[in-house]
């Protein structure tokens, strides 16, 4: 094995026979680094693909090897000097440490013994001996990743993070040093509007696999459990083959059902409503709060106008919710106050008394609330004006049992609110009479 080629290149050079000589003459040093080149272990799907790209996204089913091949692009690029300040997250900070980091296939699994990173849990960091740095974040705590600056990232099951656009869009704005900062994503696909925007983008290069390609690394009584239990479900087609499969069983909207009854601006309007799903908490684990505008047309049809729904203080809530009910100069301001009871409404008298609001109540549980609104978006009764992609996701994640989603579905909660208020009650529909007297589910 002599030249310029690398021990594993010369390695994959031979044939059967004169490899398995070879490889009984290396030393133990060459084993050792034969072992760690990740090169020649790698299946192609796994290397970083060539071209001048931002995001490498790799969609792939459960044991494909995400997970090594992103901490072996992280080891490769700091490596090379490529990346100094790297952002590492994760779905929750126990997951960044016991498999993005501590894992079998993390990233200090990476290294020979000795010569690997040193990672200090207690402020989150990773320190290579050149220089560079990684900060270890959550998906679960957007707030962690608005300020810091890096030059690469690493973003891992994106689909489980309970606060995806806002970490995301943290993460963006901080993708600012360096002169081309890139990073790579993997994860088990779930149908999310963020995954789209990220495969129609030019700058993304999408890789596909599924748990099969890494079939000669998993137990074959585990294969054959997989196949015998989930091939031919739909959770074996996102779970095994990483399909994006667009709604969930038995959701109560269709994504095509947005996009058939969209419209770029509504008719004349003769009623309109700002309806809020208050959080009564802003810490990092806070719900959101749903803050949704929509009308009531001349044709008798609902439209959905503005989702402002963020993740704020009470007063900032209520003044962002004010501001909206001005923008489209509402009639009302509904409010749940179920968690916040009077003072919801004393909170939006505070910064404004003169805006008219009245207290919704929650009496039924998420899913009865909102079958009745999304038998209206089955009739054509209700568009949208414009997009509102989290809105949307949050909405198709709604079946007929449960909210399947992450986290808690307050912008649909709004949205549902106010097409109540707009439509159903007080217009004797039979639809909602017929919805109410059933037996309501347990409140969630």
């Amino acid at each position: 094995m002599q030249g310029n080629c690398s021990l594993a290149e010369s390695l994959a050079s031979l044939n059967e026979t004169d490899r398995e000589t070879a490889l009984e003459a290396l030393t133990d040093s060459q084993a050792l680094s034969l072992l760690y080149d990740w090169p020649f272990w790698a299946r192609p799907n796994q290397l970083p693909p060539p071209g001048d790209w931002r995001n490498w996204l790799i969609l792939a089913g459960r044991g494909f090897g995400k997970t090594r091949t992103g901490a072996e692009f992280v080891r490769d690029e700091v490596a090379k000097g490529k990346a100094k300040r790297v952002a590492i997250i994760g779905h929750t900070v126990a997951d960044v440490r016991k498999v993005m980091i501590e894992g079998e296939s993390g990233l200090l699994a990476c290294y020979p013994p000795g010569e690997g990173p040193i990672y200090t849990p207690s402020d989150r960091s990773i320190t290579w001996p050149n220089g560079a740095i990684a900060t270890t974040y959550s998906g679960d705590s957007a707030d962690q990743l608005r300020g810091p600056q890096h030059d690469f990232y690493w973003a891992d099951e994106i689909a489980k993070w309970k606060h995806l656009q806002d970490a995301w869009d943290n993460l963006q704005f901080g993708l600012r040093l360096g002169s081309a900062p890139r990073g790579v994503i993997t994860t088990t696909p779930k149908p999310l509007s963020l995954l789209r925007v990220l495969m129609r983008d030019a700058s993304t290069v999408v890789t596909r696999g599924s748990t099969y390609d890494n079939s000669s690394n998993l137990p074959p009584a585990t294969l054959e459990e997989f196949r015998k239990k989930y091939e031919g479900t739909r959770l074996g087609r996102q779970e095994l083959f990483a399909e994006i499969l667009d709604d969930a069983p038995g959701a109560l909207w269709k994504r095509d059902s947005f996009d058939k009854l969209r419209v770029k601006a509504p008719p004349e309007l003769t009623r309109i409503v700002v309806a809020i799903d208050p959080a009564v908490t802003d810490q990092e684990h806070s719900d959101e709060s749903g803050i949704v505008a929509a009308g009531r047309g001349i044709d008798g049809h609902a439209y959905v106008l503005d989702d402002w729904s963020c993740r704020v203080s009470p007063g900032d809530w209520a003044k962002r919710a004010i501001e909206l009910y001005h923008k489209h100069r509402a009639d009302l301001v509904l409010a749940e106050v179920n968690k916040g009871g009077d003072l919801v409404i004393s909170t939006l008298r505070v910064i404004d008394p003169n805006v008219a609001s009245r207290k919704v109540r929650a009496t039924q549980g998420k899913v009865l609330r909102a079958e009745p609104v999304a038998a209206l978006y089955e009739q054509g009764r209700v568009h949208h004006v414009g997009n509102f992609d989290q809105l949307e996701d949050q909405m198709c994640m709604f079946t007929t049992g449960a909210y399947v989603g992450p986290g808690s579905p307050d912008r649909a909660d709004a949205a549902v609110y106010a097409i109540t208020d707009l439509i159903l009650e007080g217009h004797g529909e039979a639809l909602f009479d017929y919805y109410r007297t059933r037996q309501p589910e347990k409140k969630n």
